[in-house]
C-alpha cells in the first residue's frame, strides 16, 4: 500500500523535526527515569506512579513512530515558484466573506500543519479547496455547515 505524502512548509517540516528529536532526546529520558524511579516504590500491581509512566512511554513510542512515517513521506512546499495571481499551495491569502463583508487571512498548507485557529487551512477544506488554484477578484461558493459562503479573493500576499 502506497502511503498518502504529507505536505509541509518548510516551517512545517522544522517543527515536526524539532518535535521528533525532542521526544527521542529528551522526554524518553524523562519518562525512563519515571519508570525507574515507580519501579524503586515497589510493588508495580497497585503503583499508579508506574502505570502513568508507561502510558506516556507508550504515547511517546507511538508518537515517534508516527512522526518518522509522516518525515518519510514529506513533500515540502517550494517558495520559488509561488505566484502572487494564483493561488497555491502555501500562499497567503485575503479572502473577503461577501455577505458579511468581513475580511480573513489564510495560509494554505497540507493537512498535516492545518491549525485554523492560527489562520493555517488545508488544501483539503472547504474553503482551502474552494480557493486552491484561483486567480484574485474570484469570487468562490464554498459549502459550509451554515450553508453556502460566497468569498471573493482579495489579494495573495505570498
Amino acid at each position: 500500500m502506497e502511503e498518502k505524502k504529507i505536505i509541509l512548509t518548510k516551517d512545517g517540516l522544522k517543527k515536526m523535526q524539532d518535535e521528533l528529536e525532542n521526544l527521542k532526546t529528551v522526554r524518553r529520558k524523562e519518562v525512563a527515569e519515571r519508570l525507574k524511579e515507580a519501579i524503586a516504590l515497589g510493588d508495580l500491581s497497585e503503583n499508579s506512579e508506574y502505570d502513568d509512566a508507561k502510558n506516556e512511554q507508550a504515547f511517546i513510542e507511538g508518537r515517534i513512530q508516527e512522526l518518522t512515517v509522516k518525515l518519510r513521506n514529506v513533500e515540502v512546499i517550494s517558495d520559488e515558484n509561488k505566484s502572487k495571481s494564483v493561488v497555491q499551495m502555501g500562499s497567503h491569502v485575503v479572502v473577503r466573506d461577501i455577505e458579511e463583508d468581513e475580511e480573513e487571512e489564510y495560509t494554505i498548507v497540507g493537512s498535516a500543519e492545518a491549525d485554523p485557529m492560527e489562520g493555517r487551512i488545508s488544501n483539503e477544506s472547504p474553503v482551502g479547496e474552494a480557493i486552491l488554484g484561483k486567480k484574485v477578484g474570484t469570487v468562490v461558493d464554498v459549502l459550509a455547515p451554515a450553508g453556502i459562503i460566497k468569498y471573493k479573493i482579495v489579494k495573495i500576499v505570498k
